[in-house]
C-alpha cells in the first residue's frame, strides 16, 4: 500500500511499523454545534481506509478519534446561550456518535474526551517547561516556537513567513509572536482547572498530543484529518511532541481535501454550509458515502445537490443488480454443472478483483475503486442475461465479489436496499435504457429520443454523462 504523506510531499510505501497494528489518529470534532457536511468528509474517507487496512490488508486498526470537550468555540456558545459548557459538549457528542451510526461508520477504538486527561496536559506541559520548550508568562504557558528546529515542515511555510492566524493569538507575554498557547489562564466563568501556574484549561493543539499518546503512544503511524488543520494545529501538535518525545511523532500525514460550496470552501464563519444531519433527511447513507469516494480524498470536492442525486442514480444501479442477483439465484434450480462462458467470467471477475485491490493500494483511490464496482454491474447483467437458470454458480461469484468489494466504501447500505420490489422496478428501467442505447447506435434518433420523453412522463429523469446514462426519480408531469 502506498499513501501520500504530507510532510514528505511524496506517496510513499505504507505498512504498520510493528505487530501488523496501525496506529492510527483521527482529529475530532469540537462538540458546540452540529456537524457540517464538510466535516463528514474526513469521517467517512478515514473510516472506510480503515476498513479497508482491516478487511484487505490483514492489519489489526487502533482507531482513535478524539472529541474536543472544552475549547473557545465551546465557552463563546456558553456564554451567547446561558447554558452550561459541559451541557453543550454533552449533547453535542451525543449527537456526533448518533450521526456516526446513521453513516454506518464504525465508531472509533477509542473516542477520549479532552477534559478526561487534564491532569496528563499538565504532565506533559510540566515536562516542556523543564525542557525548555515551553515557558510560563502571567498564567499562560507557551511554545517556545524557536526550541523547534523542524518547525514549519510539515506546512511548508517558513518561520519568517508565518503570520498570526487561526487559534494563534498575538499576545505583548509572548517572546515571539509565533509562540502558540499550551495553558491559558483561567477567566471568569469559564472552565478551570488546577495547575502549577494557576487555574487554567488546555490549549487546542496540546489535547491532540496527550490524547493521541494516551492510546497509541510515542510515535503513531497515521495521523490524519482535513488540509485546514495542516497550519496550525498539526504543526503544533508535531513541535510539542516531538520536543517532549525526542521521536518523529507520526509516520505518515494524510489531509482530505476541503468540501467546496459555490466554488468557496465549507466554513461556519462563512455561512455556506450545511448541517450533516439535514443530509441525511433527503438522501440515504449510501448514496451520501458514495458522493463523497466518488472523487479522490485529496482533491477539493464541490457539494451539489446534483451531485448527490448522480450519486443515487450510480448507486441504484449497482442495488438493482444487487437485488437482481439474489432473485435469479432464489429461482435458479440447484445444478452443479457450470454453464457456458463461466471461466471467462471467472477470469474477469479475478481481473477486476485485482484492479479494485490495486486502486486502493494507490493513495486509495476510491474513484478506480468504485469504477471496478461499476464494471462488475455489468458483467454480472451480461452473464445473467446469457446464462440463465444454469448460471448460478458465476451469479453466486458476482454477488459475493460485489459485496466483498463494498464492505470496505458501504454503499450497499442496511438503511437504503431495494424493497418492496424496488430492484424489479428499476431492473426494468435498466433494461429500457440499454434497449434506449441500442437505438441510439443504430442511429435511431427519434426514436431513442421518444423513449426518453415517454419515461419523462412516467417520472424517470433520463441525464447522458460521460460516464454513461444516469436516471433519477422526479415528479410526473400534472
Amino acid at each position: 500500500m502506498r499513501l501520500y504523506n504530507t510532510l514528505s510531499r511524496s506517496v510513499e510505501p505504507f505498512a504498520p511499523a510493528r505487530d501488523d497494528t496501525v496506529r492510527f489518529y483521527v482529529c475530532g470534532p469540537t462538540v458546540y454545534d452540529h456537524l457540517h457536511i464538510g466535516n463528514l468528509r474526513p469521517a467517512i474517507v478515514f473510516d472506510a481506509m480503515r476498513r479497508y487496512m482491516e478487511q484487505f490488508k490483514g492489519w489489526r486498526v487502533v482507531y482513535v478519534q478524539n472529541v474536543t470537550d472544552v475549547d473557545d468555540k465551546l465557552i463563546d456558545r456558553s456564554r451567547s446561550s446561558g447554558e452550561p459548557v459541559e451541557a453543550i459538549a454533552e449533547r453535542y457528542t451525543e449527537a456526533f456518535f448518533s450521526l456516526l451510526r446513521r453513516l454506518e461508520i464504525q465508531e472509533p477504538t477509542h473516542s477520549p474526551r479532552a477534559t478526561e486527561h487534564i491532569d496528563d496536559m499538565i504532565a506533559l506541559l510540566e515536562k516542556l517547561v523543564a525542557l525548555g520548550a515551553a515557558y510560563e508568562s502571567g498564567g499562560d504557558v507557551y511554545f517556545r516556537v524557536s526550541s523547534s528546529p523542524g518547525y514549519g515542515e510539515l506546512s511548508g511555510r517558513r518561520l519568517e513567513e508565518q503570520e498570526v492566524g487561526s487559534r494563534v493569538e498575538a499576545s505583548e507575554k509572548k517572546e515571539h509572536p509565533l509562540d502558540f498557547t499550551l495553558w491559558k489562564a483561567a477567566k471568569p466563568g469559564e472552565p478551570h482547572w488546577p495547575s502549577p501556574w494557576g487555574e487554567g484549561r488546555p490549549g487546542w493543539h496540546t489535547e491532540c498530543v496527550v490524547l493521541s499518546h494516551a492510546y497509541l503512544g510515542d510515535a503513531l503511524d497515521i495521523h490524519a484529518g482535513g488540509n485546514d488543520l495542516v497550519f496550525p494545529h498539526h504543526e503544533n501538535e508535531r513541535a510539542q511532541a516531538e520536543a517532549a518525545y525526542g521521536a518523529p511523532f507520526a509516520r505518515f500525514w494524510l489531509h482530505n481535501g476541503m468540501l467546496h460550496s459555490g466554488g468557496e470552501e465549507m466554513h461556519k464563519s462563512t455561512g455556506n454550509f450545511v448541517y450533516a444531519h439535514t443530509l441525511l433527511e433527503r438522501h440515504a447513507p449510501g448514496v451520501i458515502r458514495f458522493f463523497y469516494l466518488s472523487r479522490h480524498y485529496r482533491k477539493p470536492l464541490e457539494y451539489s445537490e446534483g451531485g448527490l442525486d448522480d450519486a443515487a442514480a450510480a448507486l441504484r444501479r449497482v442495488r438493482t443488480c444487487v437485488a437482481d442477483l439474489e432473485a435469479s439465484l432464489r429461482g435458479a434450480e440447484a445444478d452443479a454443472s457450470r454453464s457456458e462462458g463461466e471461466a471467462s467470467l471467472d477470469e474477469e471477475l479475478e481481473r477486476l478483483r485485482v484492479r479494485y485491490v490495486e486502486a486502493l493500494d494507490d493513495d486509495f483511490n476510491t474513484v478506480e475503486a468504485i469504477a471496478v464496482i461499476q464494471e462488475i454491474v455489468s458483467v454480472a447483467n451480461r452473464f445473467r442475461a446469457e446464462a440463465g437458470a444454469r448460471g448460478a454458480p458465476g451469479l453466486q461469484r458476482a454477488l459475493s465479489l460485489l459485496r466483498e468489494l463494498d464492505a470496505p466504501l458501504g454503499l450497499l447500505s442496511s438503511a437504503d436496499g431495494p424493497e418492496n420490489g424496488a430492484g424489479i422496478e428499476e431492473g426494468l428501467v435498466d433494461l429500457v435504457l440499454e434497449l434506449r442505447e441500442t437505438l441510439r447506435e443504430m442511429k435511431a434518433f427519434e426514436r431513442a429520443d421518444a423513449v426518453r420523453q415517454r419515461l419523462a412522463e412516467l417520472g424517470i429523469l433520463v441525464k447522458d454523462t460521460s460516464e454513461g446514462t444516469l436516471w433519477t426519480r422526479g415528479d410526473r408531469p400534472a
